[in-house]
């Protein structure tokens, strides 16, 4: 896997929350759900990077 970046995010508790409850519904981590809502609004802007890699597998990773 290649390395992520880390960013510090700021943002009103509300949308937060929402985020939380969002992700949770889906069975995801909020990191893994923000990156997927960011991911979603790239693509459809038309902004997405060619070379991006694929979102990280859902899970446990597998044992070594």
């Amino acid at each position: 896997m290649t390395d992520r970046k880390q960013v510090l995010l700021r943002i009103d508790p509300a949308v937060h929350d929402a985020l939380a409850q969002w992700a949770a519904d889906e069975f995801r981590s909020l990191n893994a759900q923000i990156e997927l809502v960011l991911r979603r609004a790239l693509d459809g802007a038309g902004r997405m990077p060619k070379k991006v890699g694929p979102l990280p597998k859902r899970g446990r990773p597998p044992s070594a």
